[in-house]
């Protein structure tokens, strides 16, 4: 690749950034439905055609917060998981699933517009928003699968698992290469979707009222749902 053709990549991927971060302000002060590129223009200092050279629509220009925003959760969860491999599975867990909560609340926006309630009249790309999506949910999946190769987790009996159930169980595990039994799949999955449950409550106010630690909160459900999936509390 000659020299001329980096430097332009280099101020290609500059620009994308400026129109990024003034995407990622705009999405705080009026949501993600009323976006605008003229706004981000207007932010920006340039004129609107100057914005719609690097970003065509309002709709790439959401698929652009997105794969960021799930690139960047799912670098710091990664990271957390990465540093503590020598830790029990147990605790891995949760402070990986601190990792999440810890994200969220202080991308309270960008959480929102990956896990809250969908654009109107817009449809994520899968191709450019999948590989980012996924990085989270693989980091995590990561934890089950060094406990299970280390001999850290026990595999217990039940629950009960349906011939269509345990179909769907089939293509998840090629999926995500986890070569666990399907009871342990179904704690995983139970203790996945129970932590971004947990997150989304506090984020959207529906514990308001009822829970006011909810660090404490996350910290004691991940240890239940932990256990659950039988991540041993010490190596």
């Amino acid at each position: 690749m000659s020299q001329l053709r980096k430097a332009r990549e280099r101020a290609r991927a500059e620009v994308l950034g400026e129109i990024v971060a003034s995407a990622r302000r705009q999405l705080a002060e009026v949501g993600p439905t009323d976006l605008s590129l003229r706004a981000v223009a207007r932010d920006l200092g340039v004129v609107s055609s100057a914005v719609y050279r690097y970003v065509a629509s309002r709709d790439e220009l959401l698929t652009l917060l997105i794969v960021d925003a799930y690139d960047s959760l799912g670098e710091h969860v990664e990271a957390v998981v990465a540093g503590n491999r020598d830790d029990p599975p147990l605790q891995r867990w949760i402070d990986a699933a601190g990792a999440v909560r810890g994200w969220a609340v202080e991308h309270p926006h960008e959480y929102a517009l990956l896990y809250g309630t969908p654009v109107p009249g817009y449809e994520a790309p899968g191709e450019r928003t999948t590989p980012a999506g996924t990085r989270v949910s693989f980091a995590l999946l990561s934890i089950v699968r060094d406990a299970h190769d280390d001999g850290l987790l026990e595999v217990r009996e039940g629950p009960s698992v349906s011939d269509d159930l345990a179909g769907d169980l089939v293509a998840f595990r090629e999926i995500v290469d986890l070569d666990v039994p399907d009871q342990v799949l179904v704690r995983v999955l139970a203790g996945w979707t129970q932590l971004f449950g947990l997150v989304t409550f506090e984020l959207f106010s529906q514990t308001r009222g009822a829970v006011e630690h909810h660090e404490d909160l996350l910290r004691a459900c991940a240890e239940l749902t932990g256990t659950q999936i039988g991540f041993a509390a010490e190596r």
